[in-house]
């Protein structure tokens, strides 16, 4: 193995979940950078796991003076940076019908304005030839009940890909998306009582064509291909890992 041996990648919301299965599939893959999040004792965890050849940095994404630091430390200590993957974000649940000002300034600031600023302030750090990865979610394809603001704001995030590669086109920096299903997270103790989760998981897992939900690693290992040469020729494209959800599911 070996594919990005030497690498440095940043990766945001990188303690938890997909963002953790990311920095697990790189760093086996031979990356070396930071991961980013705001929740200290998470970040500490995921850390201790990666090795030596990561740091964590607790910063908010949704703040633009955080995400300089997080670029200016990161150069100071591994140089010059070859991979972002900008996957921070939550779910803002709730109809049109529910949601405020607020909750969509919220939504907003963090799924969408917070991928705009983590590329933006990239921009001075990150090697020519370098890629970018932003996470969507199949939510911009289906109408879930309750995720019209996140799917909306993914659904923005998918176009990103494209348009940041057009105005990247003279840096040779690529941009591509991935868009997860219903993936195995700590996500689902935000919005499940504790009792019900593993029920939850298992009535996803049967209505998904593939029959299981997705594992943080099965985005790893697509970030991973996305991240190396193997994927030199790709730029603006959206890569759905969702189990079939959005094409196969009824």
């Amino acid at each position: 193995m070996g594919r990005l041996k030497d690498k440095v990648a940043v990766i945001t919301g990188g303690n938890s979940g997909i963002g953790f299965g990311i920095a697990q599939e790189f760093k086996n893959e031979g990356a070396k950078g930071v991961i980013v999040g705001r929740n200290q004792e998470t970040l500490d965890s995921a850390v201790a796991q990666l090795g030596d050849d990561f740091i964590a940095i607790n910063a908010d994404v949704t703040n633009l003076a955080d995400l300089e630091r997080v670029f200016a430390a990161t150069a100071e200590k591994f140089g010059k940076i070859d991979v972002i993957v900008a996957n921070a974000g939550g779910g803002a649940v709730g109809t049109v019908a529910t949601l405020g000002e607020a909750d969509f300034d919220k939504a907003i600031d963090l799924n969408l304005k917070s991928v705009y600023f983590t590329v933006n302030k990239a921009l001075p750090y990150i090697n020519d030839g370098g890629s970018i990865i932003l996470i969507g979610s199949n939510a911009a394809h289906r109408a879930y009940p309750n995720f019209t603001l996140y799917g909306a704001a993914k659904a923005a995030v998918i176009y990103f890909a494209k348009g940041f590669s057009s105005d990247l086109l003279d840096r040779k920096i690529r941009v591509n998306v991935i868009t997860p299903g219903t993936t195995d997270t700590p996500a689902f103790e935000k919005f499940v009582p504790a009792e019900q989760i593993e029920a939850v998981k298992t009535h996803f897992a049967s209505i998904m064509p593939i029959g299981r939900i997705g594992q943080p690693a099965d985005i790893g290992k697509t970030a991973v291909f996305l991240a190396s040469d193997d994927s030199s020729f790709m730029l603006g494209a959206e890569l759905i890992v969702d189990g079939g959800m959005t094409y196969l599911s009824k």
